[in-house]
């Protein structure tokens, strides 16, 4: 297998928020990718600009990163025939690496805008390296960038960051310089490609947490109704785990619950629902060991929700009052 170690540069409407356009919020105006064969050797490069169809004009930032200009991007192709040549260089047995989550988030939907679905078929498998390396060297360091990271290897510098190419490149010495026994325990699934039925659900299993995909729902209430978006097993041992706490409305939208295998103790599970360009949902679950002060942070988010919810009825009632 090969790996094609992927960084895309997009930009977004000049004009503020109210103007993006929806469905395209973000346009790639840059790929750039460095294939690594399995030994983590460079064996190819692919680097180009992209003629903008949406927003023309570059927004402030995008300029101010990357150094592109205008005039440059209209001597690039046009993302349909740029994208096309991209996927025909991938070729058919590869993996893909970027660093963060949302690279292949952005090449689907601007596909997507494309109308080229077919090029990319998801959920797509591929390496988080930013995750990886946090995991392997800096784990105290949530939010690494890529440059951080370069320095924090004392990696030589050859090229200026936020261009495609020169980020894929750091991104790709990076990975490369990893175990690839530990790499391939830690492999990530981007579900913008979200599953549309039972059978299509994903179940991640890792050595500390378990990730399920659910199919979709045409409202929040029927995917909590759903017993298996519930339903809390011990991922280790496959036991059920007894829920000590149940799903709660807890920080930011999402539910929580503190559960209990008889043998590898607590579980702290978080559901989040996650809507379509289709305004139909589907649920992202994880299930993740914890101790006895992580237990009681659950506990403790509970009765905070319980209190504030107590404080409003009791303010509401003083004013109907």
């Amino acid at each position: 297998m090969e790996y094609v170690v992927v960084d895309f540069e997009w930009n977004q409407s000049p004009y503020g928020k109210n103007t993006s356009n929806k469905r395209l919020p973000f346009e790639i105006i840059e790929i750039g990718a460095v294939k690594l064969d399995e030994n983590g050797r460079e064996i190819g490069r692919f680097d180009q600009l992209i003629k903008p169809k949406v927003y023309k004009k570059l927004h402030h930032v995008t300029k101010s990163l990357t150094g592109i200009k205008e005039k440059e991007l209209n001597k690039g192709k046009p993302f349909a025939e740029a994208a096309t040549e991209f996927m025909d260089w991938c070729g058919d047995d590869y993996m893909f690496c970027t660093w963060g989550n949302l690279d292949l988030l952005e090449l689907q939907r601007n596909m997507k805008f494309h109308h080229m679905e077919r090029l990319l078929v998801g959920p797509i498998r591929y390496y988080n390296v930013q995750k990886l390396f946090r995991l392997f060297y800096d784990d105290e360091n949530n939010s690494s960038s890529l440059e951080y990271a370069v320095d924090y290897l004392k990696l030589s510098r050859k090229g200026d960051f936020h261009r495609a190419v020169n980020d894929a490149e750091y991104t790709a010495r990076i990975f490369s310089m990893m175990d690839p026994v530990e790499v391939e325990k830690w492999y990530t699934v981007d579900y913008y490609q979200n599953p549309k039925r039972r059978k299509d659900e994903i179940k991640l299993v890792y050595e500390t947490y378990f990730k399920y995909i659910s199919k979709e729902y045409e409202n929040r209430e029927t995917a909590m109704a759903d017993r298996e978006v519930r339903k809390t097993h011990c991922f280790l041992c496959g036991r059920p785990a007894v829920k000590r706490i149940r799903w709660f409305v807890g920080k930011n939208r999402a539910y929580y619950c503190l559960a209990e295998c008889p043998e590898h103790g607590y579980f702290r599970g978080k559901i989040r629902l996650k809507k379509t360009d289709e305004d139909k949902f589907f649920v992202v679950k994880t299930l993740r060991r914890t101790d006895e002060s992580g237990a009681r942070l659950i506990a403790d988010m509970k009765e905070e929700v319980r209190q504030k919810r107590q404080e409003k009825r009791h303010r509401e009632g003083t004013h109907e009052g």
